[in-house]
């Protein structure tokens, strides 16, 4: 749909039905100190429509983008191939123009697919029950906490150091309104092995803990066994939340419900949705049948009809659209239905077979970029359980060797310093993924680059 702007003749016949002057009188009820003394200072006056064009293509000109560049950016969000038929089926008018799922006598497909979709999610989680999705990996988490917190009746949640520090942040600003307490541990605990992470965490159980909140891989990609971490937990009465912001490691891990996890959510971008310059995305929550009635968000459940055929409806009314706002178990109206689409399709297609090689295929790139990058004098590689994303400490600042890669065209990584700011001890840090869309010549570049960035001879050439 093109834009069309009013005329002068349509806004003296808004301005008149609504009794108001000109557009001024709209704003009157605005403090004259709180308005703008005239036009937005450096913003350009209006443009043909060709010239707008123009220049926004001269912007974006100005980005490395991750299809074109060597890219190997990750943290939370991962490039993986997104094959076409994702895009075409999610656009069939099917899905486009369904109905709220309330009405299920004309929503049967936009609930059979959020059924299916749930089905992935726990089968992937090995838990019993997910939810219709929420709206991204950090929002889940938070969920989770307060979740733990009805469970439990406590209020304070142990949260890993290798938490994705902007996942902490978001349960941090929800939880100024809920009472929530959460305790963190030393960013630079998770440097070394996920182990002194668990036992700084398992040291600070007590009596009031509602919740163990970790990150599985974690933020510096650790993989590691969560099993001693839950019994840890269990035993103080507590429950084990597990964080997964890289779903397709769970094609070759093992999964978070196999070792005792009871609520595992996550981010699902990886699987049918592209990066989209940060979104939109999707959360994953995934639960214990017993806890079913404390899970927040939609859920959608089978069921037969008077004529005893197969259908599906929502069940379990637990939101404050039905229920007093004070019982409901979440403030959550709606679920990412597009994006849980094509979590869906791409799922589909791949399989569990096809699953299990694109995950080998990840391991396989990472774990050679990893051994090439430790060919370069100075760097010293700090994970050594991955999947496929690692962190290696640089002989020099790692966000002033991001931006001189750049340069050079590659996209080298996320500088743990950016993630955790006035932190000297990560100030050379660099986290780096690998996905099946970095091909050798990609892994050719970085290392030159690198190698070229730090002054150095690379001892691979």
């Amino acid at each position: 749909m093109r834009y069309l702007p009013l005329t002068d003749a349509d806004r003296k016949a808004m301005l008149a039905t609504i009794g108001a002057g000109s557009i001024d009188d709209l704003f009157s009820d605005v403090p004259e100190e709180a308005r703008l003394p005239g036009p937005v200072e450096d913003l350009p006056g209006h443009q043909p429509e060709m010239l707008v064009e123009r220049e926004l293509a001269r912007l974006a000109g100005r980005n490395l983008s991750a299809g074109t560049h060597p890219f190997f950016l990750g943290c939370g969000a991962y490039r993986h191939h997104v094959p076409a038929s994702v895009d075409h089926l999610i656009q069939r008018g099917e899905f486009l123009t369904s109905y709220t799922p309330y009405q299920p006598e004309i929503a049967q497909g936009t609930l059979q697919y959020l059924f299916e979709f749930q089905t992935q999610v726990a089968r992937l989680f090995a838990m019993d029950v997910a939810n219709a999705s929420m709206y991204d990996g950090s929002t889940a988490m938070t969920e989770a906490i307060f979740m733990a917190r009805r469970i439990t009746r406590r209020g304070k949640a142990i949260v890993s150091c290798g938490v994705h520090p902007h996942y902490l942040r978001a349960a941090e600003t929800l939880c100024r309104f809920t009472g929530d307490r959460l305790v963190t541990g030393v960013p630079t605990l998770c440097v070394s092995p996920p182990t002194d992470d668990m036992d700084d965490m398992i040291a600070r159980l007590d009596s009031d803990t509602s919740a163990v909140v970790v990150q599985y891989p974690d933020i510096f990609g650790h993989v590691a066994d969560l099993s001693p971490l839950a019994e840890a937990v269990h035993a103080k009465g507590a429950l084990l939340i597990v964080v997964v912001t890289e779903p397709v490691a769970l094609g070759m891990i093992r999964a978070p419900g196999e070792m005792g996890a009871d609520i595992v959510v996550g981010e699902g971008q990886s699987l049918g949705v592209g990066l989209q310059f940060g979104g939109p995305h999707l959360g994953l929550f995934a639960t214990r049948d017993r806890y079913v009635r404390q899970m927040p968000g939609r859920l959608c459940g089978e069921t037969v009809d008077a004529t005893g055929r197969r259908g599906f409806v929502l069940t379990l009314s637990t939101r404050e659209q039905h229920i007093r706002r004070e019982k409901a178990t979440s403030n959550i109206c709606t679920n990412s239905g597009l994006m849980s689409l094509a979590f869906t399709i791409h799922m589909t297609l791949l399989g569990e077979a096809g699953l299990r090689h694109l995950a080998r295929l990840n391991h396989a790139r990472a774990c050679q970029t990893a051994e090439r990058l430790q060919a370069i004098p100075g760097v010293e590689l700090l994970t050594h359980r991955f999947f496929n994303e690692f962190a290696v400490r640089l002989p020099a600042p790692a966000r002033q060797a991001l931006r001189d890669m750049a340069d050079m065209g590659v996209l080298g990584g996320v500088s743990a310093e950016r993630l955790w700011p006035g932190e000297p001890d990560l100030r050379n840090v660099l986290i780096l993924a690998a996905t099946e869309c970095v091909s050798p010549a990609d892994i050719d570049a970085l290392a030159c680059a690198l190698t070229e960035t730090l002054g150095t001879e690379y001892a691979g050439a």
